[in-house]
């Protein structure tokens, strides 16, 4: 009797086949995106339901995809590898902005005596300040709340066009951007930290000045009370704009790593 269920008897097995090839190119290179990029790698996502969202966005974008000009449906190692390291790139490239984030907090961090407080961060599963753990958690919320993660999807999909299924290829140009926007971290937290840091520098200063001007004041008591007071009114004061820092931010890493997997 013949088997219903097996694919040999389906109508138009070739387009079947090459449905099925696009999906799983897709899968990978969405895929990619997902274990690496902020929001979506994060552990409170369940990774079952990353996987049942990696498989709807295949489904729904594979067709498509494979009907786009230039499109190579192979299953070879190069298209595979290709496509895991377009996702990756991305995701990586994303996900500096919560490196920068959490390098600001490690320098303001002793502005405020938390230099020595760790607690375990649940998106990196990493023990980190703090404040660090503060910080990256609103980073979340602001991308969360700018709608950012679906800018996010938006330029995957857009990548389909600009690198068609099957020819992507990693180059070391692409490696040098990505190097280049992780240098970036160092000034990135620079910023954020400035005026929480200078504010704490300031107070030492004054307190070194009291302090040889009147010696008999018992002005070093004071000083790591006062300094945690200054930075943190500080940092509350400069709270108002970290958001439009974020959503700026993200989107230039976002604009390099498109343009890092272009051809």
């Amino acid at each position: 009797m013949t088997n219903l269920f097996s694919i040999a008897a389906l109508p138009n097995t070739p387009a079947l086949e090459r449905l099925l090839n696009a999906g799983v190119l897709v899968v990978l290179r969405v895929g990619g995106v997902i274990v690496a990029a902020p929001v979506f790698s994060s552990p409170a996502f369940p990774v079952k339901a990353k996987v049942v969202f990696t498989a709807a966005i295949a489904i729904l974008v594979a067709p498509v995809a494979a009907a786009l000009p230039h499109t190579r449906i192979d299953l070879g190692p190069s298209a595979l590898i290709g496509e895991a390291s377009v996702g990756l790139l991305i995701g990586l490239t994303l996900m500096l902005m919560n490196e920068a984030l959490l390098f600001a907090a490690s320098l303001m961090s002793v502005s405020f005596s938390f230099s020595l407080a760790n607690l375990l961060d649940p998106n990196s599963q990493v023990e980190t300040e703090v404040l660090g753990t503060v910080l990256s958690w609103m980073g979340v919320l602001v991308l969360l709340g700018a709608g950012l993660h679906r800018t996010v999807l938006a330029a995957v999909f857009r990548t389909f066009a600009t690198v068609p299924l099957g020819t992507a290829a990693i180059s070391a140009v692409a490696g040098k951007s990505l190097a280049f926007a992780a240098s970036g971290i160092f000034l990135a937290g620079l910023q954020l930290a400035a005026p929480v840091v200078s504010a704490a520098l300031l107070v030492e200063v004054a307190i070194g000045l009291v302090s040889r001007m009147a010696p008999a004041l018992p002005a070093q008591v004071a000083s790591v009370p006062l300094k945690s007071l200054v930075s943190y009114a500080t940092l509350i004061a400069s709270l108002a704009l970290w958001p439009g820092w974020i959503d700026h931010h993200f989107s230039a890493l976002l604009d390099t790593a498109q343009e890092a997997v272009r051809p």
